[in-house]
């Protein structure tokens, strides 16, 4: 299974089986929804905002998720000291010179790092958390998964607003 695709080209995930393959085509298959609700759009169109008073936009999303990747799989589980991607925390920053190529391809490099970080780990192998209220607690590989898959899901719930707004494209 963990080859077939749908007729978009998103992975299909696994609907039985081991539970790390299932996790990781899960989040494979969210992967492929963010960047199906960037394809065939411009510069320009990923750059509009949902809705007053919201600034986000499809390429913040993009830059944000890739910020999301380093910190879970580079920082939290692999134990690396690491800056942001692109310069600040959230990644929903804009900058003017960077469009949606560039920002994929980063995104595309930070999850393929994080891919090398996890491969030979076992989901119960833990890392710590590196800010926030809950700093240095102890978190597994599976549990950081588990987050990842629910912050894609929400995140392409924004992405489905906004493509919609953009060009009127729904349902995927």
């Amino acid at each position: 299974m963990a080859d077939k695709t749908l007729p978009d080209g998103r992975p299909i995930p696994h609907l039985t089986g081991d539970e790390r393959p299932m996790l990781e085509s899960w989040l494979d298959f969210h992967r492929g929804t963010l960047a199906l609700k960037c394809a065939e759009l411009d510069d320009a169109q990923v750059r509009t905002a949902s809705a007053e008073p919201s600034a986000l936009t499809l390429l913040g999303l993009v830059q944000h998720l890739a910020e999301v990747e380093r910190n879970w799989f580079q920082r939290v589980v692999g134990g690396l000291d690491l800056p942001p991607v692109f310069g600040e925390e959230t990644g929903y920053a804009l900058d003017p010179a960077r469009g949606l190529d560039e920002a994929l391809n980063v995104w595309r490099r930070e999850i393929a790092r994080g891919r090398e970080l996890c491969a030979g780990r076992s989901l119960d192998d833990t890392g710590r958390l590196v800010d926030g209220p809950m700093a240095g607690l102890e978190v597994s590989l599976r549990w950081v998964l588990i987050h990842m898959i629910e912050e894609y899901a929400r995140h392409n719930g924004h992405a489905d607003i906004l493509r919609e707004r953009i060009d009127g494209v729904t349902g995927y």
